[in-house]
């Protein structure tokens, strides 16, 4: 099977340099722009699958890359981004000024440091090993999903540490292949 882990374009300006973890803000003008080449180019790759997080910036690719494929896309919440808890909506700005370095508990401390009294990262790796598992079969499938979730499967597929998912996450509307 090859995997293609798709990011989603950006979000809405108002929502960029914030937590949004699994709020769900639309794509910015920008992120619109993007979508048809996405889709041309998802297109091409002839999936026998595609999956997304259910959440509204990824059904804005899935649903018209299935349109055009002629199939039916499926929602799975397991490939959400992580749930921030209460730092969702902040900037990333004001959560450092109210927490100082404690988000670096998120790859130094993964099994119990939960962001804004969200999910671990080990809760979020846990979570992606299990949607990697459930994968159906398939020759080729599209997986379109966030940030964390990509550099979590990333780590999973090659053996990365999580000290690591920092930079295993992906820019918006890119695709990495598994």
């Amino acid at each position: 099977m090859i995997l293609h882990l798709v990011r989603h374009p950006p979000v809405t300006k108002a929502w960029q340099k914030r937590c949004y973890g699994q709020s769900d803000p639309g794509l910015s003008r920008e992120g619109q722009r993007m979508l048809s080449p996405l889709v041309d180019q998802l297109a091409a790759l002839k999936p026998g699958i595609i999956i997304h997080s259910d959440m509204a910036r990824t059904r804005a690719i899935a649903d018209p890359l299935a349109g055009r494929l002629g199939m039916t896309c499926i929602a799975d919440a397991l490939w959400r981004e992580r749930d921030f808890g209460t730092w969702e909506g902040q900037t990333w700005n004001a959560i450092y000024r109210a927490t100082g370095n404690a988000m670096d508990g998120m790859t130094t401390d993964p099994d119990h440091f939960q962001p804004g009294g969200g999910e671990t990262t080990r809760a979020l790796v846990t979570r992606i090993e299990g949607a990697l598992h459930n994968l159906p079969n398939a020759d080729c499938v599209v997986v379109i999903s966030h940030g964390g979730p990509i550099a979590c499967a990333t780590a999973i597929q090659t053996g990365a540490s999580l000290e690591q998912l920092a930079t295993l996450v992906p820019s918006t509307g890119s695709v990495t292949i598994l």
